[in-house]
């Protein structure tokens, strides 16, 4: 039995480019905030449909810059789903604020506008929607109960390189969006990084010199900054990768396509509701999720459990809940459909050196437990 693993972060198609990137990168010898740098931010912001784009180390990174950036720190809240990765909520606490949890839509499991809406306070000063899996937060809804109460709308786009909602570029409805290229992601590196995206000069203006310890200029430290920078090696790697984004989306939407024509019934996907979804993940939602991870493993398929954990019921997140108005020990009713689809999800094998003979395979498999669960 071949082993099938959930994802190969070898360079494919364009191994030689990134290779000519890093023999680029290693003759030149300037290793960081050099021309390389430089040279993505723009192609990223080009690529993005942004006037702005600011690199850093990393994607929590990115957030916390941006929210510190807009002002944004002691004392203020900030709403974020509850269900994601707990890196969107550490960033929050990165910038001295304090994460609010709102649960997530039962069908796209991004954030409820309504529990968004109920969660905001005289101390909330900003929305983080995240595009989880790669599809677009409902924007529009968000987007009006930000500016109903004068908050800062900021895109966790972490995972949702070039992903659209109604044709219009995620990170660019708000204040600015935060983006990740850590190695798993639809663009990623051969490493860490990340970056932001505006249409306001100055504060991607502050946000560079937030990254590079508050400096206005060599050695003079206007504010108290951090030390997160995108280094050259990552930047050259990342150039390299960029033009092929957008093939590399399509294949990954003709991979999702045809696992939604295949799974039958037992498993369900999450569902579509944006044609601009850029499938960073496909998780399919199983009662029976360990059971079904068990007996693909079995059959040598590798898959992933994204998130089994929703962000309230985090120990790292027990002092913000203890000091807020949500009670603590208490998600499954505060935040239902978070904690049920945590129970319930397992993401899929999916990336574009995925081949079609695989995608059948694998949606055979998750048919063949399904049916075995069917009661005579």
């Amino acid at each position: 039995m071949t082993p099938l693993p959930f994802i190969d972060l070898r360079p494919g198609d364009n191994d030689a480019e990134v290779r000519a990137a890093i023999d680029r990168v290693i003759n030149r010898g300037w290793f960081v905030l050099g021309p390389e740098v430089e040279a993505f931010e723009q192609e990223f912001a080009d690529a993005c449909g942004a006037r702005h784009a600011v690199s850093c180390g990393n994607g929590t990174d990115a957030i916390a810059l941006l929210l510190r950036a807009l002002g944004i720190g002691a004392g203020d809240e900030v709403i974020v789903p509850a269900m994601t990765a707990a890196y969107t909520g550490l960033a929050v606490m990165m910038a001295g604020a304090r994460p609010v949890f709102a649960d997530v839509d039962p069908d796209t499991l991004t954030m409820d506008p309504g529990a968004c809406a109920a969660g905001v306070t005289t101390r909330t000063r900003a929305i983080v929607p995240v595009h989880l899996y790669g599809q677009a937060a409902d924007l529009d809804a968000l987007a009006a109960i930000a500016s109903r109460h004068g908050l800062a709308l900021v895109e966790d786009c972490c995972q949702g390189h070039g992903a659209t909602a109604k044709g219009v570029p995620v990170g660019t409805r708000g204040a600015g969006g935060a983006f990740s290229f850590y190695p798993t992601k639809n663009l990623g590196a051969l490493g860490d990084g990340g970056a932001v995206i505006t249409g306001d000069a100055a504060l991607a203006d502050r946000i560079r010199r937030l990254r590079n310890g508050g400096q206005s200029d060599r050695y003079h430290h206007v504010e108290a900054g951090i030390n997160s920078r995108l280094d050259e090696m990552q930047a050259a790697i990342l150039r390299a990768k960029l033009p092929h984004l957008p093939a590399w989306t399509s294949r990954r939407r003709a991979l999702a396509a045809s696992y939604r024509r295949q799974l039958g019934p037992g498993t369900a996907p999450i569902v579509e509701r944006h044609s601009g979804h850029v499938y960073h993940l496909f998780p399919v939602r199983t009662p029976d999720r360990d059971a079904l991870q068990a007996s693909l493993r079995a059959a040598g398929i590798e898959t992933l459990i994204h998130y089994p954990v929703p962000l309230p019921a985090q120990a790292a997140f027990a002092a913000a809940r203890a000091s807020a108005t949500q009670a603590p020990g208490r998600v499954d009713t505060e935040y239902p459909v978070a904690a049920r689809a945590a129970r319930e999800l397992l993401s899929l094998p999916l990336h574009p050196a995925l081949r079609d003979s695989d995608v059948d395979r694998v949606a055979a498999a998750v048919n063949a437990f399904a049916k075995g669960r069917v009661p005579a």
